[in-house]
């Protein structure tokens, strides 16, 4: 029987992007603790856990401003509590803890310029512990994916990796042509006939070797193409919501759908 528990499956978050194209947005704070990604805790954006999957313990793969989520941690009790701080001592007295994550949250700090392979590399060689497989996944996406049964998938495949395969909608309208000929008109259409990464992996630990700590080791450049080339990444299929911030738009959008209340992802 495939278990259908992820509880004891690492969730590695990558959240050292510069977010270049987010400038005016990082240049006061990481890509990934951009605005809604607090507020959103266990929906799945920013730093937060991946939604429908009952993980509690992460990691986070810090680089740039790497300060402003570790103090977000640090403050993190105090910040949803009542307290008492007494001046003179310099002494914190938390009253109660107005939260119920049980996270265990580990800060890795994986270098200013690192890409995402070396970071993964980097604070699974410190932090994987004694985990058979573990979950990656980018810092920045939202989604509705069930991904308790986005694992039980990897472990029915028994390959060393998994990919969550989005569909996502087209941001163009579309044209089906013979020739000079347009044959069919469609405006924006649900959905674009291709899959790409979702940016939601399951790996077994012996997917590491195919990573190096060196600064310029980009997950989904050599790691992830030999991998294919191997006949050992699965990919599960999603046709659900899927979202992530690549520029001030998405931003913009996903925010103004988490005020209105309706965030697929929302949990």
């Amino acid at each position: 029987m495939v278990p259908d528990q992820t509880s004891d499956v690492p969730v590695f978050v990558l959240c050292g992007g510069l977010g270049t194209r987010l400038r005016e947005e990082t240049e006061v704070r990481p890509q990934a603790h951009g605005p809604g990604g607090h507020r959103a805790r266990s929906s799945g954006t920013s730093c937060g856990p991946t939604p429908t999957t009952d993980s509690t313990g992460f990691v986070l793969c810090l680089g740039y401003k790497s300060e402003v989520i570790k103090s977000y941690f640090l403050n993190y009790a105090s910040m949803n509590s009542d307290f008492t701080v007494e001046l003179k001592k310099n002494n914190l007295t938390v009253h109660s803890i107005d939260h119920e994550e049980h996270w265990e949250v580990t800060l890795a700090y994986t270098g200013e310029l690192t890409m995402t392979g070396a970071r993964v590399q980097r604070a699974a060689s410190k932090y994987l512990g004694d985990a058979e497989n573990f979950a990656v996944t980018y810092g920045d996406g939202v989604t509705d994916a069930d991904l308790s049964a986005e694992y039980r998938f990897h472990l029915g495949e028994g390959r060393l990796g998994t990919v969550l395969g989005v569909n996502p909608p087209s941001r163009f309208g579309e044209l089906k042509v013979d020739g000079a000929q347009v044959q069919e008109f469609s405006e924006k259409p649900d959905f674009v006939d291709n899959w790409i990464n979702g940016g939601y992996f399951f790996f077994k630990r012996d997917f590491l070797p195919y990573l190096t700590p060196d600064e310029g080791c980009v997950l989904e450049r050599e790691p992830l193409i030999k991998l294919a080339q191997d006949g050992q990444l699965s990919m599960f299929r999603h046709r659900g919501f899927w979202a992530c911030v690549d520029t001030q738009r998405d931003l913009e959008q996903l925010n103004k759908l988490w005020a209105s209340g309706d965030a697929p992802w929302a949990v």
